[in-house]
């Protein structure tokens, strides 16, 4: 009898297991349960939909439904929620539209993701007050700006959401003002590039409240306000962006364990503490590169890499999921901001490193061609062994060099052995010593 491998949870991680495995092996049994109706979309996307620069929301979609069913061959069902998993009888409880039943699974696959914090804040429940990290809440938001014309805009959280929606309400004409608890946005990206940032944001119109915490939302129905700690400030439409919470729940339940990070924690194949239970994607954590420790950072390549590792495992190659370096890149209004690693001394102190770093402006391209921008790239590195440990890229043009740290940091490669890198150069696209070199050599000095 062929096996049956189940998927829970049907976007990145879960459809790219589920089209792997019956690549692999079309003649398994592939069950994927999804408890909404959006299956494989890019909710990276979002935020430019709000914006107009995406026309439909279905244009988000990687691939539909139907085509998942007719042409891979996938059993998707919409709809339906599993709220239980019995490991024991390996088989999961699922609540559709048409009644509650049991399915057997010979491999199960926890694709489950994230759920964006709400924090306690009053007023959460008016009207025009958002959070954005599905298709219908997107929808939603896109519904009320269009239909509310709002004029004031209130973004709570300066990380990716927040600079992202900031810039798309800005598009729509609404006056932006962005609240943040701590002293810079983007955090986790350092200093010096949240102080670029900020001072673009505030170039393009959008109001910063710096270390500026927010207690909640004031109306009668609709959102009228932001209530401050000794303040309120008219809004007509607030968008809640301070992060997301792995969707762990349902796998904890079942006595899957969950890792340091509150996330589901995984072998290096996805493997959970269960044999035949895997989990990947927003909901379970990866092995950072730098560090070696178990981490939480919910990004799309990530869940979709790994899914596709466990779609090979479960059909008999076994295929590392990868460990991961946190990289990510952000676009707020003219600006491209980037990072990978650890970018953070107090972190790379915490790890166990006595760290190094260097912070140097160069043009993006060679300085006699035109329409180069000044592009800021921060390095940190070991200073023991030299090893590379992060970096960060901030400016209008080149922030993707990024992922040349990114791929220096796979490579366990020193900072010497970067300067080193054979890199391409041309006058349109670099100076001789491309950007990240010229960060490379000045800390590879600085150790020495």
């Amino acid at each position: 009898m062929n096996e049956t491998f189940v998927v829970i949870g049907g976007d990145a991680a879960g459809m790219s297991a589920a089209s792997k495995a019956k690549r692999e092996d079309p003649d398994r049994a592939v069950i994927v349960f999804e408890k909404g109706e959006w299956v494989s979309y890019a909710a990276c996307g979002m935020p430019y939909y709000v914006k107009g620069a995406v026309d439909d929301l279905d244009d988000l979609v990687t691939v539909t439904p139907e085509a998942f069913r007719e042409e891979r061959d996938i059993d998707l069902r919409t709809g339906a929620e599993v709220v239980d998993i019995d490991r024991e009888g390996r088989t999961v409880t699922v609540e559709a539209d048409d009644g509650t039943y049991e399915q057997s699974y010979d491999d199960l696959l926890v694709a489950t993701g994230a759920s964006a914090i709400e924090p306690p804040f009053d007023g959460l429940d008016l009207e025009g007050v958002f959070t954005i990290h599905d298709m219908d809440e997107a929808d939603a938001i896109e519904d009320y700006v269009t239909e509310e014309g709002p004029e004031t805009a209130a973004i709570v959280g300066g990380g990716y959401v927040g600079i992202e929606m900031a810039e798309a309400l800005s598009a729509r004409g609404a006056d932006v003002h962005l609240y943040e608890m701590l002293p810079h946005v983007l955090q986790p990206f350092g200093e010096p590039v949240a102080e670029v940032v900020e001072d673009h944001l505030r170039e393009q119109g959008v109001d910063l409240h710096l270390e500026t915490a927010v207690s909640g939302f004031v109306g009668d129905e609709r959102i009228d306000g932001v209530e401050l700690e000794d303040d309120t400030v008219d809004a007509d439409i607030a968008i809640v962006g301070v992060g997301v919470a792995p969707n762990a729940d349902l796998a904890e339940s079942a006595g899957i364990e969950r890792g340091p990070t509150g996330a589901v924690a995984t072998d290096e194949f996805g493997r959970t503490n269960d044999e035949n239970v895997y989990a990947a994607g927003d909901c379970a954590e990866s092995t950072h590169v730098v560090t070696g420790e178990p981490d939480h950072v919910p990004l799309a390549l990530t869940a979709n890499r790994a899914g596709r590792a466990i779609g090979q495992t479960v059909t008999g190659d076994p295929t590392p999921v990868g460990d991961i370096a946190g990289t990510a890149i952000v676009k707020a209004f003219e600006l491209g901001a980037a990072r990978t690693g650890i970018v953070d001394e107090e972190r790379a102190r915490e790890a166990g490193f006595d760290p190094a770093s260097v912070t140097i402006s160069a043009s993006s391209r060679a300085h006699y061609y035109p329409d180069g921008a000044e592009l800021t790239v921060s390095l940190l590195a070991d200073r023991e062994s030299g090893r590379l440990l992060g970096g960060s890229v901030v400016g209008r043009e080149g922030a993707k060099r990024i992922d040349t740290v990114a791929t220096a940091l796979t490579a366990d490669m020193t900072v010497t052995e970067l300067q080193n890198a054979d890199l391409a150069y041309a006058p349109p696209f670099s100076p001789v010593w491309d950007p990240i070199l010229t960060a490379a050599k000045v800390l590879s000095g600085n150790l020495e």
